[in-house]
């Protein structure tokens, strides 16, 4: 496997850009901006469609939001996220041709007072079924899925763990995501029968799992015994790994979402200090 990187960044802010996720048709999901609002770089979400330049990217965020991110997207137009209000509170959403729908799981506990509450939606496929997670009182995240056609909501469970974020889905539900296992994390993939554990390639210390494809080849990250970040590709059908280094990177590489195209998209870190987005092209899966 030889990938190939293009960085891809907005004009608007080309010091911190994470494309998040990609659809076959490679628009991409993302936002510019490090967060840091009192210094005016808020999250802004976005867009991009191909062939990729300054004028493809379209503006995305919430009404009245802070801050939003667009984390993910499937191949009928609909994209999913977070947004921030003005107290720090985060919400899901989802979009579809302009319309913004607020997503709030009603499982989710109320916050203490003065903590902001967490939930977030990270990925939508195809048969219009969200991912996500939202934070409890203790720090420990609790996955979901959301049926975007009646509402309902599913909790993700992996057992054996008390925080879990569901990060990813594909068209036959399998969902992707990671738990927390004491002081790093491990990668999962459930079809809420049978979950696989991901602990990454030989030398990871702590993996995260963050987007898949309907052939179950998932993407991620992960921290070796140095400290450094990596992407990574896994084969569910051969279990085997690919380690993704931008080679641009300074020790820091995450890859965050895959279509059925053999593309990826994600971040990395570069040698100004800069986070820049991230497409990658790969072989694309064998029946696709």
């Amino acid at each position: 496997m030889n990938p190939t990187f293009e960085t891809l960044d907005d004009a608007a802010d080309p010091t911190f850009n994470q494309l998040l996720g990609i659809n076959d048709k490679g628009r991409i999901a993302g936002y510019f901006g490090s967060g840091d609002v009192a210094h005016g770089h808020p999250n802004k979400g976005y867009t991009l469609t191909p062939p990729y330049g300054q004028n493809t990217y379209q503006n995305e965020n919430f009404p009245a939001s802070v801050q939003t991110q667009v984390t993910g997207l499937n191949n009928k137009g609909v994209t999913a996220g977070f947004w921030v209000d003005a107290n720090g509170d985060n919400f899901g959403f989802v979009e579809f041709n302009g319309h913004f729908v607020n997503v709030v799981d009603p499982n989710a506990p109320k916050p203490a007072a003065g903590v902001p509450s967490v939930q977030q939606l990270l990925g939508v496929n195809d048969k219009e079924v969200a991912v996500g997670f939202y934070t409890d009182a203790q720090g420990n995240n609790h996955g979901f899925t959301l049926n975007l056609n009646n509402g309902h909501f599913d909790a993700v469970n992996i057992k054996g763990f008390n925080s879990v974020t569901a990060t990813a889905i594909n068209k036959s539900g399998d969902v992707a995501g990671f738990v927390q296992n004491g002081p790093n994390q491990e990668g999962f993939l459930t079809n809420g029968h049978k979950t696989e554990l991901l602990t990454g390639p030989q030398g990871a210390v702590s993996v995260q799992a963050l987007g898949v494809n309907n052939e179950d080849q998932v993407v991620g990250s992960y921290v070796d015994a140095q400290g450094n970040t990596h992407g990574f590709l896994f084969d569910d059908k051969t279990k085997a790994y690919t380690t993704i280094d931008d080679p641009n990177a300074n020790g820091m590489t995450v890859v965050n979402g895959i279509n059925n195209k053999g593309q990826l998209v994600g971040f990395y870190l570069d040698r100004a200090g800069n986070t820049d987005g991230m497409l990658v092209q790969v072989a694309p899966p064998h029946h696709s």
